[in-house]
């Protein structure tokens, strides 16, 4: 987000003009507090937030390698991509500009650091609006299987970034570096041409990125929300709709903890762009603070699908037993020695899960006497079931068509025994 302020402090440096437009993060202060206190919060974040979003990652990737993308599983994988460029690229730039008195990043980051920051945060605000339409299709009929092309798929996240990258262009435009008073400065140099383009600007883009996509989301959740209310009659889609329920409860919060964690930032940035001549500027901790709120929101949203998510966690599991099993033959492989062919290569061996099992016991020229123990062993027999057919056995000459049985009864025992 664009960290910019106005010159208003009893700093030094900021009395050096009344209406210094900063940009990139740059905001100069002589309170060593600040400049230690926001750069450890910002540090602590990205160190939460990347094993968090890698976490994600990791496991919604490996979701798409077993066979199963959908279109929800894609957004969140888009929104924790846009949040790790937000914690490696912008939050150390930050940093590192609060930390200094003086902007010695570059002109090329100077000029970038605001856009790429508003690219990712329009880029997240407009997938949590595709989010809470896909929950609302979802919850409208949890028991359909939807089947999306990846065509479809590329297409929705190519639109979001194109469209995120092309609202916050204006300040790639003016914001540049600049030499004042001796001091090198990363400012917004809006020239007098274009003043009245800034201030409609400054005006629209709140609208655009934050507004209107948080009233669209909104909207969806509700809808959603009402869809999951409404109770089945069958088992399958009462257990379809709790599930409905619990995924968009936990998208909720996502798109609620991003709205109220933004939210000090879009203050700020409305104060300071319509902060009149002579006017009272927002407090260095104000501003300081607002950014810190909008990057954790990065580290905020892995650990709600990491506490939210049952899905999550199973597919967790799975991930990390799949790495487990992935090394142990590899070990157990260099340890074991080659003992002719009295054994099978573990490669070699189906899974028993796999269909292709049953076939290639049968190819194997086993003693059928060997499958017939595999299949009991695999189909356990109950003792009740196994006594009524060893009955059944030992007694084979009784007919079920005998017309007239209760003359037999006595004969029954001696036929037998015969």
């Amino acid at each position: 987000m664009l960290a910019t302020a106005f010159a208003g402090s009893n700093s030094s440096t900021m009395n050096m003009s009344a209406h210094l437009h900063f940009a990139g993060g740059y905001l100069p202060s002589d309170s060593k507090d600040w400049r230690t206190i926001v750069p450890a919060l910002l540090v602590a974040v990205c160190l939460v937030g990347f094993l968090g979003n890698v976490c994600v990652m990791s496991v919604l990737l490996h979701s798409a390698w077993k066979g199963k993308p959908s279109m929800i599983h894609s957004l969140i994988l888009n929104l924790s991509l846009a949040d790790l460029s937000l914690l490696l690229f912008s939050a150390p730039v930050r940093a590192t500009a609060y930390f200094k008195s003086v902007w010695d990043l570059g002109w090329f980051v100077c000029k970038s650091s605001d856009w790429f920051i508003h690219t990712c945060m329009a880029a997240k605000s407009l997938t949590i609006v595709a989010v809470a339409k896909v929950c609302f299709m979802y919850a409208s009929d949890p028991a359909k299987q939807v089947s999306i092309h990846n065509c479809t798929i590329w297409s929705v996240l190519v639109a979001i970034w194109a469209v995120a990258s092309l609202l916050p262009l204006p300040e790639w435009f003016f914001s540049t570096t600049r030499l004042h008073a001796g001091v090198e400065m990363c400012l917004m140099d809006v020239p007098p041409v274009a003043e009245e383009f800034m201030a409609m600007f400054g005006k629209l883009y709140p609208l655009l990125a934050f507004c209107l996509p948080s009233l669209l989301a909104s909207f969806y959740f509700w809808r959603a929300y009402g869809q999951c209310k409404k109770r089945g009659t069958k088992t399958q889609n009462l257990r379809n709709q709790m599930r409905s329920k619990q995924l968009t409860v936990m998208l909720l919060s996502i798109a609620v903890t991003s709205a109220v964690l933004w939210l000090p930032e879009w203050v700020a940035w409305l104060w300071i762009w319509h902060m009149k001549a002579g006017g009272p500027a927002p407090p260095q901790g104000f501003i300081a603070l607002s950014q810190v709120l909008m990057f954790s929101i990065s580290s905020a949203n892995p650990l709600i699908f990491l506490v939210m998510s049952e899905e999550f966690k199973e597919d967790l599991k799975g991930l990390w037993k799949w790495m487990i099993t992935k090394k142990q033959p590899t070990a157990s492989e260099s340890q074991k020695t080659p003992a002719g062919d009295s054994e099978v290569p573990p490669d070699n061996d189906p899974s028993p899960e796999s269909p292709t099992s049953i076939p290639e016991k049968e190819k194997t020229g086993s003693p059928s006497s060997g499958i017939e123990r595999s299949e009991k062993a695999q189909i356990p027999i109950l003792p009740d079931v196994e006594q009524f057919w060893h009955e059944r056995d030992t007694v084979p000459c009784v007919q079920d068509n005998d017309p007239i049985p209760w003359e037999h009864e006595d004969q029954e025992t001696g036929d037998c025994d015969k």
